[in-house]
Parts: C-alpha cells; sequence; structure tokens
C-alpha cells in the first residue's frame, strides 16, 4: 500500500481533508471516520489519520473528486462546532495510531497486526527493548549519553572516521558532561582573535547590511500581533499557523519519510531538550541573517559550529547559559563576529518560539535538508534533527511560550561574554583618538613648513658643503685618537709658527708659490702646493741682495766662510728647537689636516752653494 500525499485545513465547523491519489479509480474508494480516526482507501492508496479532535457524522459530509488533479476532498463536519484543531500541519504525528504508541523511547510504533486479537497483544509485548550481549570488559568501561535527550550512547565509537569532521569533542562516550564543557571554555578562549574582533567592531559596513535583511518570521510575527490586536484571544498564534505557515511539497514528504516515536523523557531530560533546542534554533537563525536566506557550503558548518549541543554535545542547565555559549561562539568562529549580531539572532529565535511549533518545526526541516546534503553532518540528523522534528509535533504549544516568555526575559551583555570585549573597544577607540590627534599635528605642521624650508635647505648645504671641504682638505681617513692628540699638541706649539713668514733652515724666507713640500709619518704622505703672497717674495729679493753684499765685503771685515759657518751654527740650534717638537728624528713636522696642515721639511745635512 502506498501512503498518499495529504493536508489538512478547518474552519470553526468543518474539517477538510485533501488525499492526493493520481490513477486512482474514482469509482472505487472507501471512506471511514468516527471520532478521532479517519482512513481512506483507494486502491492502491491507503491513509489513516489519527486526528487531533472528534468529527461526527451527520448528513453534512461531504466528497468530491477532481479528474484533472487526481485529488479527493472531504469535508467532515466537527463534533463540538468552533472547536480549533491543534497540530494539523503536524503530518508525521497525524499518521500515527493512539493504541500503538510506545513507552520505550527511540522505538519505532507500528500498527497492530489484523492477525493478532487484543488479548494476544497485551500477553506478548512486541516492542520491548532488547539489549546485545557485552563482554565484561567492555561493559566495565563508562559510557555518558548525548544526543536528543542524552538517550544514546556508543555511536561514536562505532563512527571513528566521521568523528572529527563533526563534532569537537574527542570521544565524547568516555567524557562526562562537565569535562566537555570545561574542554570547550579552553577552545573558545583559545580561538579568540582580538584583532579579528575590532576589524568587524569597526569596520562593519558588511555586518550592518546583513542586519538589515528579514527572514520569512519577522513578516509572519507582525502579521500575528496585529491579529492579537484585533481578535484579543489565546488561539490567535494558531490560526497564523494555519493561515502563514504553508509547507511546501518538499517539506510535507519529509514529515511522510519520518517514523513515528514516542519519548519517555524525564524531568531533566525534557529541560535539556528545550534548552538544546534554543541553542540550535540561535545558531540557525544566525546562519539564515548572514547569508541572507541562500544556502551555501558553509551553511552546514555555520549550523553546528555555533551551536554547542550539537558541536560539544553539551547538556545546558538553563536559559543564560545557553546564550552566553553562542555568544562565546560567534565571537570565535564564524566570518562575522559582531555581538549585534548575537543579539539580533536571540530577538529572531523569539519570535519564531511566540510564532508556535508550525514555525519551529519549519526551520528544524530546513535544519534537516542542510544537514541531509553535507556527507558527515548525516550523524547530526541521527542524533538530535530527526528526533526534534518528531518531537515538536507534539510538544505542547503553552511550554513553547513558557520557554519564549523565559527567553525574553533574559539578558545578555558583552561583559557576559568573557573576552574582555568592552575594554578591548575601549583601548582600542583610544588608539583611534591619539592617531587622529596625530594626523591633525601633522597637516598644522606641514602648513608651517614653506616658511622654513628655505632655512633648512641652506643649513643643510652649508653642512654638506663643510663636510664636502674637509672631504676634499684630507686625503686619507683621520688617524686614530690617540694620533690625533699627538698631532693637536703640536698644533698648538706651532700656532704662531702657521701665521708668520715661513722660514727655512737656512734663515731665508721661502717666496716661491711652486715650491712642493713632500711629507711622509708613518701612514699617509701630503703633498703640498704653498702660495706665498707676494710681500714676501720682495723680502726675499732683498735678503737675496744683502747676501750678495756680503760676499761682496772687503777683506778684514769677515770671510764668506765665515758667514756661512755663522749661518750653519744658526741652522743646527734652529734644527735642535724644531726637533723638540717633531718624533724626535728632527724629521718631521705635521699639523692636523682639518686646519690645512703645512709640513715642514728642515734637512741639517744639506749645503748651500
Amino acid at each position: 500500500m502506498i501512503t498518499p500525499a495529504f493536508e489538512l485545513t478547518q474552519d470553526p465547523d468543518f474539517l477538510t481533508i485533501v488525499i492526493k491519489v493520481p490513477y486512482a479509480r474514482a469509482s472505487e474508494f472507501d471512506v471511514y471516520f468516527e471520532g478521532e480516526d479517519f482512513k481512506f482507501y483507494a486502491k492502491p492508496y491507503f491513509l489513516r489519520l489519527t486526528l487531533p479532535g472528534r468529527i461526527v457524522e451527520d448528513g453534512r459530509e461531504k466528497a468530491s473528486y477532481n479528474t484533472d488533479k487526481g485529488t479527493f476532498t472531504i469535508r467532515l463536519p466537527k463534533e463540538i462546532p468552533g472547536q480549533y484543531f491543534e497540530g494539523l500541519d503536524m503530518l508525521t504525528s497525524l499518521l500515527a495510531p493512539k493504541k500503538s504508541r510506545s513507552a520505550k523511547p527511540l522505538v519505532e510504533e507500528i500498527a497492530a497486526s489484523a492477525e493478532l486479537s487484543e488479548e494476544e497483544e497485551e500477553e506478548f509485548d512486541w516492542e520491548i527493548e532488547q539489549t546485545p550481549c557485552k563482554d565484561s570488559a567492555e561493559s566495565s568501561i563508562p559510557q555518558y549519553c548525548y544526543g536528543f535527550g542524552n538517550l544514546r550512547s556508543g555511536v561514536f565509537q562505532r563512527l571513528q572516521d566521521e568523528l572529527s569532521d563533526v563534532i569537537d569533542i574527542k570521544d565524547p562516550d568516555q567524557t562526562p558532561v562537565d569535562e566537555r564543557r570545561r574542554k570547550r571554555l579552553e577552545a573558545e578562549s583559545a580561538k579568540f582573535e582580538p584583532d579579528h574582533y575590532l576589524a568587524d567592531f569597526f569596520e562593519d559596513e558588511a555586518v550592518q547590511h546583513v542586519l538589515k535583511y528579514k527572514p520569512w518570521w519577522v513578516d509572519a510575527h507582525k502579521k500575528m500581533t496585529a491579529l492579537k490586536g484585533e481578535s484579543h484571544q489565546d488561539q490567535v498564534t494558531h490560526t497564523v499557523g494555519e493561515n502563514i505557515f504553508v509547507f511546501s511539497e518538499e517539506e510535507r514528504e519529509q514529515l511522510r519519510k519520518f517514523t513515528n516515536k514516542s519519548y519517555l523523557l524525564d524531568k531533566r531530560s525534557r529541560h535539556h531538550v528545550y534548552l538544546g533546542l534554543i541553542d540550535i534554533l540561535l545558531a540557525y537563525c544566525y546562519e539564515v541573517r548572514v547569508n541572507e536566506g541562500d544556502k551555501n557550503v558553509e551553511s552546514s558548518w555555520n549550523i553546528r559550529k555555533l551551536s554547542a549541543t550539537l558541536c560539544w554535545l553539551e547538556g545546558f542547565t538553563n536559559v543564560h547559559d545557553v546564550l552566553v555559549s553562542f555568544g562565546r561562539r560567534v565571537m570565535c568562529y564564524p566570518l562575522y563576529r559582531h555581538f549585534e549580531l548575537v543579539t539580533r539572532a536571540f530577538s529572531d529565535t523569539v519570535m519564531i518560539l511566540q510564532l508556535g511549533k508550525a514555525a519551529v518545526l519549519k526551520c528544524l526541516l530546513d535544519i534537516h535538508k542542510i544537514f541531509m546534503e553535507n556527507d558527515p553532518a548525516y550523524i547530526l540528523n541521527d542524533l538530535f534533527i530527526t528526533d526534534y522534528c518528531i518531537w515538536i509535533q507534539k510538544a505542547k504549544s503553552k511550554k513553547l511560550a513558557a520557554l519564549s516568555e523565559s527567553l525574553q526575559k533574559t539578558t545578555l551583555t558583552k561583559s557576559h561574554i568573557g573576552f574582555e570585549l568592552e575594554e578591548l573597544e575601549a583601548a582600542a577607540v583610544l588608539v583611534q583618538e591619539e592617531e587622529s590627534m596625530l594626523k591633525a599635528a601633522g597637516r598644522v605642521s606641514r602648513q608651517q613648513l614653506p616658511s622654513s624650508e628655505s632655512e633648512t635647505s641652506d643649513s643643510e648645504e652649508s653642512s654638506s658643503t663643510s663636510s664636502e671641504t674637509e672631504g676634499s682638505d684630507s686625503d686619507e681617513p683621520e688617524s686614530s685618537t690617540s694620533e690625533d692628540g699627538k698631532i693637536n699638541s703640536v698644533q698648538d706649539t706651532l700656532q704662531e709658527e702657521r701665521t708668520a713668514p715661513l722660514i727655512d733652515c737656512n734663515g731665508l724666507r721661502q717666496g716661491t708659490n711652486t715650491s712642493t713640500f713632500e711629507v711622509s709619518d708613518e701612514k699617509s704622505k701630503v703633498s703640498l702646493q704653498s702660495t706665498t703672497p707676494g710681500k714676501l717674495i720682495a723680502e726675499l729679493e732683498k735678503q737675496m741682495h744683502t747676501a750678495i753684499r756680503l760676499s761682496e765685503q772687503p777683506e778684514g771685515s769677515g770671510t764668506p766662510g765665515s758667514v756661512l759657518q755663522e749661518q750653519d751654527e744658526n741652522r743646527v740650534s734652529e734644527s735642535d728647537r724644531l726637533s723638540e717638537d717633531t718624533d724626535g728624528k728632527g724629521n718631521y713636522l705635521e699639523v692636523s689636516s682639518k686646519t690645512n696642515p703645512l709640513l715642514f721639511l728642515c734637512g741639517t745635512n744639506e749645503d748651500e752653494d
């Protein structure tokens, strides 16, 4: 038998069921309804529904068949006119017969076999839970639970290859919940990057753009608020779900493929399920907003990475812990790490919960589809999302309303996240202010620069000229410190001789401007040309005339030889005086090259004609 596609609608007095049965014979069909049970048969289609309210056969029922579309439309009167049937969109729940519901968790519900009587069903339970035999070594190792309602364990022992691509916790079967939380907090603290956060904080054009995007639930929430204002009824949320949240054919097909299950959850497990639902919806709202409703290859990664329930198999204890965990993960992992995205996802989740379980189911079906199309993430469907899709159809609307109120009353600030975000922002603002002040001061100095540029350039030119002059005066590098000390002492001694007329060892002034003095010390040779003024030349001529007259003196007044001998004695005494300021050999005198040095050579053994 084939379960046909179907949908249910209602008005105050009637329940309408539309069943799609293409290629079926319109003349051969059977319809049965009584109380909450409805059955339809048209070969090869069979449909059995457990309705959320009672219907009655009173002559007002009608049925019609559209041959073009291949659909049966059946209108059935309600037993209590005006009664609202809740959960008509929850197709998986409607397909489950009430009598076959199991008290054990995660057990598939099957219809009772027609061959068994009620006594046989009561004597033997076909759905008894069977536990496989385990070795004593395996049973000694503790295994911790996870998944929807903490009803799974040992799953990742069989899925080691896919483990690293799906969740961040290593070896979850042997890791308790407290240890998972501690490791998660350490990983988040190590992953946080202040530079990335501050970049998104100051350059937030892209973030502001995605914040302006309006998902489908924003308009739906506005319509629900308007209807509440008009009717002032508590059931407005349900009617909005009926009128707005129309499931697509693809979504209906997803619901038909789910196998109905019942979940036996204690109070603690139910608490974890509701808090895990908030965590998953927060991650989904972030993903929808940053991608503006489109899906890409990163969609699966975004949802499971931002949800600690999916990524770390976390079990929360209160709503505030859920918000803090989501805020920390937004600051660490996705492309856009901005606190306003955290608060916007928070308000989006409140809207979805206020819209009721039809809106929540629509989001869960979308997550299920995203994970199904991603190879490693399908494991999360088996652990969480499929069970959430089945469970939410039977959840009480009052519970979701209370959950949305509790979430709306919870506050989240940057200080709660724990990364010192406010301190980072304050420090960055101070740095920005200092940079702006420096830039302003730079602009002022550039405006004053033209008036002082000429002086600066003149001083630079004079300094460069003096350095070039000094470089040209000295052909060799400067001597060491000790040598400079010796030379400077000689310079002080010969200061007067540098300014006085030059006198050679014979008592004659040197007046030629082409005479060259060559000297060498321990390291260098210096060649200088002396440019004596014209006055010295005139004095030199006078000295030459005097020498000639002395050579022509008469006898008795002295011979030229005696005059020359006296000059030789004077020359020796002068040489002795100069040797005191030389290196002790009587050969060289040197003045520092920094002041146009003049080097003297005094030949003591020189003959003169």
